[in-house]
């Protein structure tokens, strides 16, 4: 987060830094600046498919739709906020931060999943961009959909995202801010309408759900902000060592919050009276039938814009993990191999999938689970560590300070695959059931916790890796292990 522009100037440099940590003459970033990307990270039309889930397939009623609106952001995002503190900590992007917990050679495995990962969180974003544009489309010019149209689409939403995401922090910075305006603004609007046009007496009427569902929608919510954890640290390496950690946690929940709890309500809200919505294959092109197109194809584009947003963020931070599996190209290209990944899959769940919301649902409870097993680890590690070695980080031979034994550190390698196997174990989605996926834990769906918790706790078992002091480091930099304070 490069510094405010000075007054009439225009910030149009392209990021070219890599996993090399930022000096600290260049930390000139403001923990504020986390709130409006943060925000942006959830302008998506999904979370209004996701509350209509709720009330659709958990039976909730508004009330405790209302209850997870709340817990999921401020359970997710406070995850994402707390290991975004290593960011400054180290100055590097989180999976060029992992190399000092896994090891040079053991980071690829965590790495990779999350790689791979992020393919299906990018194809789900592309997907409903382009269904946003097609709705546009149809709304203003009655354009119907075609396999054709489709790619044409998915082309023009995901080159978009490449452009925006290959230049950088400052391209994302200011798209954030002026997106979370107007998308704030419109967000009244359908607000507005649909306290003015809903059947608040079937909202209202509408019978509580089980304890088990609602504890369940919570994790499905959730499920979203998980996947942004590892990436947290790319956001906060340009903010000063002194900046508040305590901040950064606020920032990053009220951001994401701020978005979530209204979108997730409204699509509870609209599901009362369009009981199809949560089943559709579109989930998109509603929002032209419950609103009036002089609200629907402005807010359809401000969305769009926020889910090419989305994507952008997530394909910056792919750029990295790419980089850290050996990929030796600038970021700016790396990301170009999940743009090509995100037309293949996208074209295929828009083409072939028979339901685009069971895919997403069983897609965000897989992601949940592959993050949370690094997630404890990582965290744990967080808690102890001072600081990083920048110098270690970058060398990916046998005189790294993290090369550990053989380029791994089996403590945390050891925590993290088997804090795998068991949120498997617990896991159950339309494409695999675990074993223990009826107990109290999968029926609850609590197998990303279960991830969490089990490496969390093994890590912390374990003997502690030797933690080698960094290069050049002083003493006034540091910040206490263990605390949320500056």
């Amino acid at each position: 987060m490069p510094a405010e522009p000075a007054d009439g100037e225009i910030e149009t440099a392209i990021e070219t830094r890599g996993l090399e940590p930022v000096p600290d003459g260049e930390r000139t970033g403001r923990v504020r600046e986390l709130v409006p990307t943060w925000v942006a990270a959830n302008i998506s039309v999904l979370l209004l498919t996701m509350g209509a889930g709720l009330v659709i397939f958990n039976k909730l009623n508004i009330w405790q739709v209302l209850v997870v609106a709340v817990a999921a952001p401020v359970v997710s995002y406070g995850i994402v906020g707390v290991i975004s503190i290593a960011g400054k900590r180290g100055g590097a992007p989180g999976m060029a931060l992992s190399r000092a917990v896994f090891g040079q050679r053991g980071n690829l495995f965590p790495g990779a999943l999350i790689w791979v990962a992020r393919w299906g969180w990018e194809t789900i974003n592309a997907v409903s961009g382009a269904y946003a544009v097609l709705t546009v489309l149809d709304l203003l010019f009655g354009v119907e959909s075609s396999t054709a149209l489709i790619v044409v689409t998915l082309l023009f939403f995901v080159g978009c995202t490449f452009v925006v995401s290959g230049l950088g922090i400052n391209a994302l910075r200011v798209c954030s801010k002026w997106s979370t305006y107007l998308f704030g603004t419109f967000s009244v609007l359908v607000l507005g309408y649909l306290v003015a046009t809903t059947d608040w007496s079937a909202v209202f009427g509408k019978p509580a759900g089980s304890t088990a569902m609602m504890i369940a929608g919570i994790g499905t919510i959730a499920a979203g902000g998980i996947s942004w954890v590892p990436s947290g640290p790319d956001f906060t390496r340009y903010l000063p060592r002194t900046a508040s950690s305590r901040g950064m946690v606020g920032a990053t929940v009220g951001g994401a919050g701020v978005v979530v709890l209204p979108m997730v309500l409204m699509g509870a809200v609209m599901a009362v009276g369009t009981p199809d919505l949560a089943t559709a294959q579109d989930p998109v092109s509603f929002i032209g039938e419950l609103l009036p197109t002089w609200i629907a194809v402005p807010y359809l584009l401000i969305a769009l814009v926020g889910m090419l947003l989305i994507n952008s963020m997530s394909m910056y931070s792919a750029g990295f993990t790419a980089q850290t599996l050996g990929i030796k190209v600038p970021r700016a290209w790396a990301v170009s191999v999940n743009a090509v990944i995100s037309l293949v899959f996208g074209f295929l769940l828009m083409v072939v999938a028979t339901s685009f919301f069971g895919s997403f649902i069983s897609f965000l409870t897989l992601l949940a689970v592959a993050f949370s097993a690094w997630i404890g680890v990582f965290g744990v590690d967080m808690l102890r560590r001072e600081t990083y070695d920048g110098a270690a980080l970058l060398d990916t031979t046998r005189t790294s300070a993290y090369w550990y034994k053989g380029g791994f550190a089996w403590q945390a390698m050891t925590a993290w695959a088997l804090a795998l196997v068991v949120g498997l174990l617990f896991t159950s989605v339309d494409w695999f059931s675990g074993p223990l996926s009826a107990t109290w834990i999968g029926e609850n769906g609590l197998g990303w916790v279960a991830g969490i918790v089990t490496s969390a706790v093994l890590y912390g078992a374990l003997p502690r890796t030797p933690a080698p002091a960094a290069a050049g480091e002083r003493a006034a930099d540091r910040e206490p292990a263990g605390t949320l304070s500056n």
